[in-house]
């Protein structure tokens, strides 16, 4: 997957966690806690969902890697390159 791609999958698994908010004003940079209702269910949630459905493992001490759009589709780039959209 490229990171448009990952992007992409990201923000699908957002909508379904985060569904009372608006994600078509996400900015990148800023942390997902500072910009949507989530608590640390949510968190995992969202973890969860990328091993489901990709099968990526992301160790806990990885996890305040996933802290923006911008960090998560970083740290996934590499992990999730060789998955097909």
């Amino acid at each position: 997957m490229t990171p448009v791609e990952i992007r992409a999958a990201v923000l699908d698994i957002l909508e379904g966690i985060a569904q009372d908010d608006d994600l078509s004003q996400l900015d990148d940079g800023t942390a997902f806690r500072e910009q949507l209702e989530l608590d640390s269910m949510d968190f995992l949630d969202i973890v969860m969902e990328l091993r489901k459905r990709y099968r990526v493992q992301i160790p806990e001490e990885d996890y305040p890697r996933l802290g923006s759009m911008a960090s998560t589709v970083e740290y996934l780039t590499p992990l999730m390159k060789d998955i097909s959209a």
